[in-house]
């Protein structure tokens, strides 16, 4: 507005008097007056003219221009002193600070972003031009969501120092109610067939909260183009809209939208001819296409051959096929004639492969995991691949790639790769105190990728009144480069059985081992192990099931003595994995087999089977909607002789259930066969002593409060992954919410329960019921994972729906450090 100033700042003054100027001159002297923010040397670059020039008319006008075309000044004059020439100027105030209020729909670091691209940031000089602009662009914003009384204002307060405050204040109003929607034209299909596929609405119950009933101008768009797929897929080639109104209410509360629509004819294939550049692929092309002739034209059927032709040239290094169905119509007998002009053009190969967003991660642990290699052609199947070995990674949150090609070449690209990470394990250090634990002291890390490195450290050290353990482990998962992996662990334990609940013994052990791993293929692993272990154990509670195991092993002529075992096991156990994702998968399935067996010469000879699977099946585009079984056996047992007698399974070896990692809703270690504790019942003689006894018919039972577990286990769960309510999709990664059914149970397959069944139970502590074991327990709930910057939590609120005693229920538990 001020440039209207132009015309007269061509106004020449001689010691301050208004003369126009009719003579050229030589200027002698140049000064910009009015300067407060911008520097002398950046105002005298923008005049066209220097010391020593001569000036006329035209050229003074030219530099009043040009000082305009800086963006810095709101006002030029122009005077002339003698042979000098001043610019009296007057700046453009700079942006101090810009406020939204009011705004909903639109968030704060969105606006921010759009007004940065009409140069609206604070620090910068304001061009009040643009505000009515923007306050326009807004509006139009909110009348595309249907909102049409919304009403978008720019106010300016001015500050000390040339500064200015800009404050926008948005009334956005309600969203106009679709009113009805009506579609004209349409006689092969009736108007409740066409608009149940799209998402606007109208007319719906008030309880459909899910309902799409606010106009909102892309939702329509969207909408139209689903009824032009509907058509086009049941062949109806030439289906048109010819037309589309949207109609305000007088008060813009509601609107009516009205298709007028051609549907046309059906039309039938009547052949598939492929030309261009095929590269030697055509018999594979006309093999693999599912274009045939003689069936119905179907508009998703040939987008589906376009995508999937490109899709496989793009695994030979074509990375930008051209590929285009013309179809040739054939009015007179309804036929169609499907062209599919293909050009698959260059071959691309890869210059380079980058990754940012690693600032942690060691650079060769991402590229190890490439598929794609550099030097190579680009192949959209090895990207892609080289994209999901990177989410596998526990440490990895979420990663992109983008290829971007080289300029001045057409057959060169690089790979950029963008990763997130996210916490790859926990540290933990405490002093505590309980009734039961006691002092307690703790200590440990727990890394999957140590340093950096990809590599996966664990080291603990915690003494608590019933338990004082040190661990370390260590695993390189690429000892070689073709993904040998190589591992190692040292431990030492002394446990107090009976004050953590369990059935009364004291152990004492310490062990070493070595594992090893071998890729098959791309996802099934097989891992081999060794391990040594000397325990201790002394202190044996005798209850029913021990007595046997406490038979073979214990010294007859000292039976009160220690039982020390030396074990050396060998495991072996076949992993596939098709996940995803490392943490938080939700598509994919994950299948391993253990076994692992002690060797003949061990103390204790035992084998163990283990079986555990989880399948996710995604019910949403975006896969925040996941339905996830998951299934778990295990079965172990003795084999050899010691002593003439059959070697039996270990009962510290045991499988037990209960916590948030096998049954949730269920208390840790409270699931399976309890401890059966048998008593002879006898009567006291008058002085004290026992006169005599019942048989062994008439002896009482008791049962210990926690399960002593068993030698056999199966679990098995159904859950529906869902969006975390009231949390931003950004955390996605990084929390998770499902509703789960759980159930399963542990058995001792060897021990005969019913040789007990006819006995007397006595209450006991929190003893109830004695019950058959043999049954399954089950629960319900939600659960919230949280991989937090100190480890993975789980936070469970479950119900039991099965269960065979009453204080085995725990509606609410919560974990830290489970895995996920």
């Amino acid at each position: 507005m001020m440039i209207k100033k132009i015309a007269l700042a061509t106004l020449l003054t001689s010691s301050m008097n208004s003369a126009i100027a009719t003579e050229a001159f030589q200027v002698e002297d140049i000064q910009v007056k009015g300067l407060q923010r911008v520097a002398i040397g950046a105002a005298l670059t923008h005049i066209p003219f220097n010391i020593g020039d001569t000036l006329n008319d035209y050229r003074i006008s030219q530099s009043i221009k040009s000082l305009y075309k800086s963006g810095h000044f709101n006002d030029i004059a122009v005077y002339k002193d003698g042979n000098s020439i001043i610019f009296r100027v007057q700046e453009r105030e700079t942006i101090s600070e810009v406020t939204f209020d009011g705004n909903k729909d639109l968030k704060d670091e969105q606006l921010t972003e759009s007004l940065d691209d009409s140069n609206i940031r604070v620090g910068e000089t304001l061009d009040k031009t643009v505000l009515t602009g923007i306050e326009l662009g807004l509006e139009d914003f909110y009348h595309s969501v249907g909102k049409y009384n919304a009403d978008v204002k720019s106010e300016i307060t001015h500050l000390p120092r040339n500064r200015v405050k800009i404050d926008f204040t948005f009334k956005e109003g309600d969203a106009a109610a679709i009113e009805q929607i009506n579609i004209v034209g349409n006689e092969l299909f009736t108007d409740e067939e066409l608009l149940k596929n799209i998402e606007l609405t109208f007319d719906s119950p008030w309880w459909d909260f899910m309902a799409q009933d606010r106009y909102q101008k892309q939702t329509l768009q969207g909408d139209m183009e689903t009824i032009e797929s509907f058509y086009l897929d049941r062949g109806y080639l030439q289906y048109k809209v010819d037309s589309t109104q949207v109609s305000m209410t007088p008060d813009k509360k509601g609107v009516y939208i009205t298709l007028n629509i051609t549907e046309g004819e059906k039309y039938t294939v009547s052949d598939v001819e492929f030309i261009g550049e095929l590269v030697g692929f055509e018999n594979t092309i006309k093999a693999i296409s599912p274009l045939r002739a003689d069936k119905l034209y179907n508009g998703a059927l040939v987008t589906y051959n376009e995508e999937m032709i490109s899709k496989f040239f793009g695994r030979f290094g074509y990375a930008y096929p051209k590929v285009t169905t013309i179809p040739e119509i054939n009015e007179e007998d309804k036929t169609v004639k499907l062209v599919v002009s293909i050009d698959a053009g260059k071959r691309v190969y890869v210059n380079r492969i980058n990754f940012k967003g690693n600032d942690v991660t060691a650079d060769r642990v991402l590229r190890r995991e490439m598929r794609q290699m550099e030097g190579s052609w680009l192949s959209n199947n090895n990207v892609e691949s080289s994209k999901a070995w990177l989410q596998r990674l526990p440490y990895m949150e979420s990663v992109e790639f983008e290829t971007t090609k080289l300029p001045g070449e057409d057959d060169l690209v690089d790979v950029d790769f963008t990763v997130k990470e996210q916490p790859s394990g926990s540290f933990t250090a405490g002093i505590g105190y309980g009734d039961t634990t006691k002092l307690s002291l703790n200590a440990g890390i727990q890394q999957n990728n140590f340093l950096g490195t990809g590599n996966r450290l664990g080291l603990s050290l915690n003494t608590v009144s019933y338990q004082s353990s040190a661990s370390l482990s260590y695993t390189d998962p690429y000892f070689t480069v073709d993904g040998v992996s190589l591992g190692g662990s040292v431990f030492y334990t002394e446990f107090d059985a009976g004050r953590a609940n369990l059935e009364q013994y004291n152990s004492k052990k310490f062990g070493i081992g070595a594992n090893l791993g071998f890729p098959i293929n791309e996802y099934v692993r097989l891992n081999f192990g060794l391990n040594y272990k000397n325990e201790t154990i002394t202190r044996l509670q005798s209850y029913e099931q021990l007595e046997t195991f406490y038979d073979l092993y214990a010294d007859p002529n000292d039976p009160g003595a220690k039982l020390q075992f030396e074990t050396y096991d060998f495991s072996a156990a076949i992993v596939r994995n098709t996940l995803n994702r490392g943490t938080f998968p939700s598509d994919g399935s994950n299948q391993s087999l253990s076994f692992k067996i002690t060797t003949p010469n061990s103390d204790l000879q035992f084998f163990k089977v283990n079986l555990d699977t989880k399948w996710y099946f995604p019910i949403s585009r975006d896969q925040r909607w996941t339905f996830l079984t998951r299934f778990q056996a295990g079965y172990g047992n003795g084999y050899g002789t010691i002593n003439g007698n059959d070697q039996i399974f270990p009962f510290q070896e045991n499988f037990r259930a209960g916590g948030a990692d096998t049954l949730r809703g269920f208390e840790t270690n409270i699931v399976g066969p309890r401890a059966i504790i048998r008593n002879s019942r006898t009567i006291p003689s008058p002085s004290g002593e026992v006169s005599c006894c019942f048989s062994v018919d008439n002896d009482s039972i008791y049962l210990s409060s926690r399960s002593i577990g068993g030698n056999a286990l199966v679990l098995a769960g159904v859950e529906l992954i869902v969006p975390t309510p009231f949390l931003d999709e950004g955390f996605s990664n990084s929390v998770r919410s499902s509703f789960f059914v759980d159930a399963g149970n542990v058995w001792d397959t060897e021990f005969k329960v019913d040789d007990y069944r006819d006995l007397s139970p006595v209450e006991f502590g929190q003893i109830r019921d004695f019950s058959d074991p043999n049954t399954y327990r089950a629960s319900a709930g939600m659960s919230v994972q949280w991989l937090s910057p100190m480890g993975p939590m789980i936070f469970s609120f479950a119900k039991t729906l099965k269960s065979e005693f009453d204080d085995d229920t725990k509606f609410f538990t919560f974990n830290i450090g489970q895995t996920f």
